[in-house]
């Protein structure tokens, strides 16, 4: 079928317009007219992927994300679809709980179509809704959530961020959990966007990082669109306030305390979308990156003692390398290449790139998002939650992107579509990517990852807003060799997360680390997976756990599921 296109996107310029619609005009795009790179992604785009399969018919998962729009097209009508994939009930297959909207302008989840919703994995390839027992629906527009066992009780506790008010719910190990939203001091600042844990001190305890997005008040959402042509857009973030992240230091007694003046972190407001971390430096703290929409993004070094210094201009994550802040909305921090150090991939909107930051060592990072070939395949995609694991499991990292426009009427002022297909680019293993689309067009945001059929392959579930979900069983032809590693903290955080680890194989040499912080509003399952290619067995597996123990096992067999436990010393 031929596609017809413009490759200049047009926008109107109507002089009655008096806001504008979110598209990006981000000038020169290296020696490359962007009318050759928009070709070079049709033809990328060409052919049905061989990765997935749409199970999502027979697994009885029936959730809608509903954003409740409106006419005056408020601001949080397009920022939704945070979902989680955690194994709450411990039965080693995980489960999926989905964030929701709520009617306006309560934002009260005035029927039961606006619950939350969490299901549970019945082995079998379906799942079973159990959020009524669960008691986990939040009665509030809710955007994004984190996952993570801050009480160490071995039961994972659940963040729920929204707007105006956000929520803990913690697991109580028997199918139900309990809101301790208010004994546990945790506090909404606004429009919490979304959240992730990480024991930044390395107490043996996971703390907060909330992502506060902006300052928004319905009654003066102002006009975007085109008053003549009777169309509104939701508007560009200039139009409102920066916001402030929150940090929450874990007392240990099931209460949190709100350090985010005392660690620097509060002296830093954007317009915060997204969290993620890592050691990228290697000196035994983990950091946290923020993704800002259209201000510079954030990267919180972390200098020991409760504090961060903010250090995203100087490690030249900031912004891209044409020095222009991008619309970044997802993320994840994990090493690409194989060589021992985490890059960060971003995803951001159409004109813009996915931008992929290669980490140098001493702190530093290069932008190879034209390099990696990246750049030329997403210049026309704009992309949600993104997660960067092995899909193939051919010793080389993937990355699958959640895409779709942020507006759902773009072809009113645009040659573009709303609705795009999700993307996944696969590593070539020489530093560049081939990407290949993933299903139909729709409007999708979430996006969370882990393996729910036990087959060692990572699965995918996304969020569409109007249309039921999309459970993604990943169908990879390669019958490549794989190990996950359930990771157990004794002296370390229960979850283990914030653990580093280290794989020698015949192939060559891996890094992983334990994270749920995955994407944009979600959070993946925390086991830590390595795609072995040809490699029958693991040579040797060194795990360095957030205490500073350092861990190695020898000889390991690959194609199996080990749990593994921080010796006591």
């Amino acid at each position: 079928m031929q596609r017809r296109f413009s490759c200049a996107l047009r926008k109107s310029a109507s002089a009655r317009i008096n806001g504008e619609p979110r598209v990006r005009h981000t000038g020169r795009v290296r020696s490359s007219s962007i009318c050759a790179l928009l070709l070079t992604a049709l033809f990328a785009l060409a052919g049905a992927s061989s990765y997935f399969e749409d199970t999502s018919a027979r697994s009885g998962i029936h959730f809608v994300l509903k954003n409740s729009a409106t006419a005056e097209r408020h601001q949080i009508e397009t920022m939704v679809g945070g979902v989680a994939v955690f194994d709450f009930d411990n039965d080693g297959y995980p489960d999926i709980y989905f964030t929701n909207g709520a009617q306006q302008p309560a934002l009260t989840k005035s029927d039961p179509s606006y619950w939350n919703r969490l299901y549970r994995n019945r082995r079998d390839g379906t799942f079973e809704d159990v959020t009524e027992k669960a008691g986990v629906r939040a009665e509030s527009f809710t955007t994004g959530t984190a996952t993570g066992d801050f009480d160490n009780d071995g039961n994972v506790d659940l963040f729920v961020a929204g707007v105006r008010r956000s929520f803990l719910f913690r697991n109580r190990g028997d199918g139900t959990f309990e809101d301790v939203t208010a004994k546990s001091g945790i506090q909404n600042h606004g429009w919490a966007i979304a959240g992730g844990w990480f024991d930044y001190d390395n107490d043996g305890r996971l703390d907060l990082f909330v992502v506060n997005y902006v300052a928004w008040d319905p009654s003066t959402e102002p006009f975007c669109g085109e008053s003549e042509r009777k169309y509104r857009t939701y508007c560009h973030p200039k139009y409102y306030k920066t916001l402030a992240n929150t940090l929450y230091h874990n007392n240990g007694d099931g209460t949190f305390t709100d350090v985010s003046n005392a660690s620097g972190i509060a002296q830093h407001a954007g317009k915060g979308m997204a969290v993620v971390f890592s050691d990228y430096d290697g000196d035994g703290r983990r950091d946290a990156f923020v993704t800002n929409d259209t201000t510079p993004n954030f990267l919180f070094h972390n200098e020991g003692g409760g504090k961060f210094r903010e250090v995203g201009l100087t490690a030249g994550v900031a912004m891209n390398d044409d020095g222009r802040a991008l619309s970044s909305m997802g993320a994840d921090f994990r090493d690409i290449n194989n060589d021992g150090r985490d890059d960060l991939f971003i995803t951001a909107l159409a004109n813009e790139t996915f931008p992929l930051f290669r980490n140098e060592g001493k702190g530093l990072f290069s932008d190879v998002t034209y390099r990696s070939r990246v750049g030329a395949s997403s210049l026309p995609q704009s992309g949600w939650s993104t997660g960067v694991f092995d899909f193939d499991n051919d010793g080389w990292k993937d990355v699958f992107v959640a895409s779709s426009d942020v507006q759902d009427n773009t072809e009113l002022f645009s040659s573009r579509r709303s609705r795009e297909p999700n993307l996944l680019f696969l590593n070539q293993h020489d530093g560049t990517f081939r990407m290949e689309k993933i299903g139909e067009p729709a409007l999708h945001r979430g996006a969370a990852f882990g393996d729910f059929d036990r087959d060692g392959r990572i699965d995918a579930i996304v969020t569409r807003i109007g249309e039921p979900a999309v459970l993604l069983h990943n169908s990879a032809r390669e019958k490549n060799h794989w190990l996950g590693l359930n990771l157990i903290g004794t002296k370390s955080n229960r979850d283990g997360l914030g653990a580093r680890v280290h794989v020698v194989t015949a192939a060559g040499d891996q890094w992983n680390s334990a994270t749920t912080a995955v994407g944009y509003g979600c959070s993946s399952d925390k086991t830590v997976h390595f795609g072995l290619g040809s490699s029958g067995a693991v040579r040797r597996i060194e795990i360095r756990w957030p205490s500073g123990i350092v861990q190695v096992l020898e000889n390991v067999e690959s194609d199996r599921y080990l749990t593994v436990r921080e010796p006591a010393s």
